[in-house]
């Protein structure tokens, strides 16, 4: 028998003998007056008589001295601890909760608050109750719970241990929260969209797929929800948003997961200009309710979220970082050779605007740490945006990078029904030459975009790496509070 075995059995013996004494250890209601944080809080040093107080909560520490024993509970609001003593409860009480009761049991406590001598709110236990048996070991105290693979694959136990990791899902909360302030606050409708989609669409990405027994039809996990908060748009919900689970059928990485959490923004009567405005106030103001501050640190970098951020169009960030001018080399072999000349290998890529986002990543990206808006991307990788007046090669789109992470894309939106049956059928002449990652053609998609949409901004971010960069996290499965992961 393994030790985890043995101290299992030892656990279920205790369970046994609960019962046996007429203790039932998994009790059906809980009765308190305060939460940990509150019950800390109620003390009164002045006072001359202290409140009596009912707590509960998960046991974290026990310590027995004897006739008297220490421990700390803890509840969803933090920890507060208790005294025991054998002459206050009663020698069968006090025996039951020193011999019985494992860290990680519940249990309810009722008594007077006083500090110790430490200074500690305490609870003086006078009554106390069993409200749960643990059959497990908790994880150590004093050095929590450090192997990623469990974290990951046993976020409870993560959560319980690392002060830290709760940090990180509280101000998640929080984030989304303050999104929502903020966007219901300008005048957007929260909507719901589709997750199940008969035709994917609104980003270039590998789909999941399911059937539908009853349809007798195949859909699609979305891969975006854009395509179907434009046909809001096209309703007449002039400023609609949505949170939303996205995913998408491709590699993991730190900064990428299967399931992802997004929220995209579409704005009537709006452009790309107006949706760098919303971007840059929405993080500012998010980051000064969540954290009190919008000066930032992300992995040792200062960075300052306040108003207005840079923005550079994406042919000067690659002259500038690559001394190629996309500007001069229109053509794609031209490219290749300009970007081989700079000791990056572009071949393969299939189109020029391929050619010009792989020199970006490459050379840019990696080095956007203070809030940057890149704008005026090429219109082949593009299918969704608005042309720009006077350059037809590219589009009124941009994506914003803090701390090197890419967190958001934007479009002038394309409300051409004409040439948005062009460009998807130039995906489709994309797929049928072997590129995996385009959009299919949506007739329903244009049958809508002919009946009218007006001037649109729309935008999408990552909800996941905006907690990232608020929380200081470079993997993206920290800030998810169950990423998917490959069979044990």
């Amino acid at each position: 028998m393994t030790e985890v075995d043995e101290r299992r059995a030892q656990r279920l013996a205790k369970l046994a003998r609960l019962s046996e004494q007429g203790i039932d250890p998994f009790p059906p209601r809980a009765e308190f007056t305060h939460t940990a944080e509150q019950a800390v809080a109620a003390f009164d040093p002045q006072a001359e008589q202290q409140p009596t107080v009912t707590v509960a909560g998960r046991l974290t520490s026990i310590r027995v001295m004897g006739k008297s024993t220490f421990a700390h509970l803890r509840d969803g609001s933090g920890p507060v601890q208790i005294y025991l003593q054998r002459d206050v409860l009663g020698e069968e009480s006090y025996n039951v909760f020193r011999h019985e009761v494992d860290l990680g049991d519940f249990g309810q406590f009722t008594g007077e608050l006083f500090a110790t001598r430490t200074g500690e709110v305490t609870v003086r236990v006078t009554a106390w109750v069993f409200l749960g048996k643990t059959l497990r070991q908790m994880p150590d105290k004093w050095h929590g719970l450090r192997d990623t693979e469990t974290r990951y694959r046993q976020r409870y136990l993560d959560l319980l241990s690392n002060e830290e990791v709760r940090d990180i899902f509280v101000k998640r909360t929080r984030i989304i929260s303050a999104v929502r302030r903020f966007l219901d606050a300008r005048g957007c409708l929260e909507v719901e969209t589709p997750t199940l989609q008969p035709i994917y669409g609104g980003a270039n990405a590998r789909p999941f797929t399911t059937y539908h027994n009853e349809l007798e039809r195949t859909f699609y996990l979305r891969i975006a929800d854009e395509l179907y908060l434009k046909r809001l748009i096209i309703g007449g919900l002039d400023r609609v948003y949505e949170i939303a689970h996205n995913f998408r059928n491709e590699g993991v990485s730190t900064r990428h997961n299967p399931e992802f959490t997004a929220c995209e923004v579409y704005e009537a009567y709006a452009d790309y200009e107006d949706m760098m405005a919303l971007v840059e106030q929405m993080y500012s103001q998010v980051a000064q309710e969540v954290l009190g501050t919008q000066a930032v640190s992300y992995q040792g970098q200062a960075i300052d979220l306040t108003p207005p951020w840079r923005r550079v169009s994406m042919r000067d960030a690659i002259l500038e970082a690559a001394g190629i001018d996309i500007a001069v080399h229109r053509d794609y072999d031209g490219l290749v050779a300009a970007g081989r000349a700079a000791g990056v290998d572009l071949d393969g890529q299939p189109t020029w605007g391929k050619l010009v986002e792989k020199l970006f990543d490459q050379f840019v990206e990696p080095n956007l740490i203070q809030p940057t808006f890149i704008v005026d991307y090429p219109i082949d990788i593009s299918p969704l945006a608005k042309q720009k007046p006077g350059a037809p090669h590219l589009v009124e789109r941009f994506e914003f990078f803090v701390g090197g992470l890419e967190c958001g894309n934007a479009f002038t939106e394309l409300n051409d029904p004409l040439e948005q049956r062009q460009r998807f059928e130039q995906q489709a002449q994309a797929a049928a030459q072997g590129e995996d990652e385009t959009q299919p053609l949506d007739e329903d998609f244009i049958l809508a975009l002919e009946h009218g949409m007006p001037p649109t901004g729309g935008l999408g971010f990552g909800i996941d790496r905006m907690v990232m960069l608020l929380t200081d996290q470079t993997s993206i499965r920290e800030v998810i509070l169950f990423p998917q992961l490959r069979e044990e």
